[in-house]
């Protein structure tokens, strides 16, 4: 059989029952007068079947690098600057890729949500651009950043430890008696009650299926953030209101208008 190796073929004998031609095999007899290359029995040709390449990629047709094997959530072989040659460089990538992409999901979901509150009239909020100039009653802006920056620096030296060592943020006294509700799982996968409530893959190995779905709507995600950033940098409105336009007037508020407008 012949097994697609990027755009090479590894011919490997194929077996009667999957071969293309299904011919009639004969037993030499037992008889002295009967002999494995008889005239008489036609000669049996070795048969290969060639198999289409099964595994998706970016750019059909284009092979992949050696180094993406397609063993990684959402791998089709994409990287044209060759960032992951490097082992170790490469699972930092992963893990930086995932970071990002939970930050978009989160930050587009909460982008939609809150200019919808605003546009319908449920609350008075801010554009989400201009959303960091708010003054906030509660606290001053000096020390919202200092809250945030020592959260935050906790969290990712965490995250950090557990990438250099696996496992040894869920060991016990490492996080305050909380680490069976994080219950690291891998790096990048937390889990537990906490960051897993629902129990979708307590077995993180065999759980590619949803580390697929993940990162694939985190790409989504970022591509979105882009849109919302270049469409309120365009048209100074938030991604609600750009909707509400254009479906005022489809054929005639599109981004084609909308970017001619803005050269003009």
């Amino acid at each position: 059989m012949a097994v697609p190796v990027g755009r090479g073929f590894l011919v490997q004998p194929c077996s009667s029952s999957s071969s293309i031609f299904h011919n009639k095999i004969y037993k030499p007899s037992l008889g002295a007068a009967s002999t494995l290359w008889s005239t008489s029995a036609p000669r049996r040709y070795g048969q290969i079947a060639v198999q289409a390449q099964q595994r998706p990629t970016w750019l059909p047709g284009l092979d992949p690098p050696p180094y993406l094997d397609g063993t990684l959530a959402g791998d089709y072989g994409f990287d044209p600057l060759g960032l992951g040659e490097d082992p170790e460089s490469l699972k930092w990538y992963v893990q930086a890729e995932l970071v990002h992409a939970r930050f978009a999901m989160a930050g587009v979901a909460g982008i939609l949500f809150t200019d919808l509150l605003r546009v319908t009239g449920i609350s008075n909020l801010p554009v989400w651009y201009e959303a960091g100039a708010v003054k906030f009653d509660f606290a001053s802006t000096g020390t919202l950043i200092v809250v945030q920056l020592l959260l935050m620096g906790f969290v990712e030296t965490k995250r950090y430890m557990d990438f250099i060592s696996p496992g040894s943020q869920a060991k016990e006294g490492s996080f305050f008696g909380l680490e069976a509700a994080l219950e690291g799982l891998e790096p990048g996968y937390p889990g537990g009650p906490l960051l897993n409530p629902l129990g979708l893959a307590k077995d993180i190995k065999n759980a590619h299926e949803w580390k697929l779905k993940e990162i694939k709507n985190g790409r989504l995600a970022m591509i979105a953030m882009l849109g919302i950033f270049v469409q309120a940098y365009v048209t100074h409105a938030g991604p609600i209101d750009n909707l509400v336009e254009h479906l005022s007037n489809p054929w005639h508020k599109t981004i084609i208008q909308t970017l001619a407008n803005s050269s003009s």
